[in-house]
């Protein structure tokens, strides 16, 4: 291993392309530290940064064999994180402009005898859902939206990684998405109101 920290980014570039583990693990050892401080100087967020910086990692890893740089990988790395956090933000945007119309709308009382149907009818039919997600699964999505729990504080509770906690969330509304033919934003939706 210690021959890998002597290599150059190009060399190991050249080794993660090849599919070689001790290259990615010698690269996420010598920049996790700064892009997470990166990203958590953007989004003032431990949690989130965390994550931001571990998804990037998760790319690189999956990409890694069509991995094509214009520049140096310290650059691609920061620029990586920084698109991610732009994409999360918009995204939490669009979520938020959703989940403050749909409050008002249910705050009036505008729903419909038809509305409050299809609207209890969906809800009963993600908690179904929810009921049949993998035991392990259905736990720590329950732990992270039912009780508004953290990535960190659900992995510390069920004594498994931030990045288990992550990839059990994403699949729950992958899954429940799949399951129920409506987009993640609706699922996001209620589980906001609920």
């Amino acid at each position: 291993m210690e021959l890998y920290g002597k290599l150059s980014d190009a060399n190991l570039l050249s080794l993660l392309k090849a599919g070689d583990r001790w290259a990615f693990t010698e690269i996420y050892n010598r920049y996790w530290a700064v892009l997470y401080l990166h990203a958590r100087r953007m989004l003032h967020n431990r949690d989130s940064a965390r994550d931001i910086v571990h998804e990037v990692f998760t790319g690189i890893w999956s990409k890694s064999a069509d991995l094509e740089l214009s520049g140096s990988l310290n650059a691609y790395l920061y620029k990586s994180v920084r698109n991610t956090i732009i994409n999360l933000i918009r995204k939490e945007k669009h979520e938020s402009v959703y989940i403050d119309k749909l409050g008002e709308f249910y705050d009036k009382g505008n729903f419909a005898t038809d509305e409050m149907v299809n609207f209890n009818d969906l809800k009963f039919q993600i908690e179904k859902e929810i009921a049949l997600l993998p035991k392990k699964m259905r736990m720590v999505f329950e732990l992270s939206r039912n009780e508004n729990l953290t990535h960190a504080e659900i992995a510390k509770q069920l004594k498994i990684s931030d990045l288990t906690v992550k990839k059990h969330i994403n699949k729950a509304i992958h899954i429940l998405r799949k399951r129920l033919d409506i987009p993640a934003t609706i699922i996001i939706l209620y589980l906001h109101i609920r």
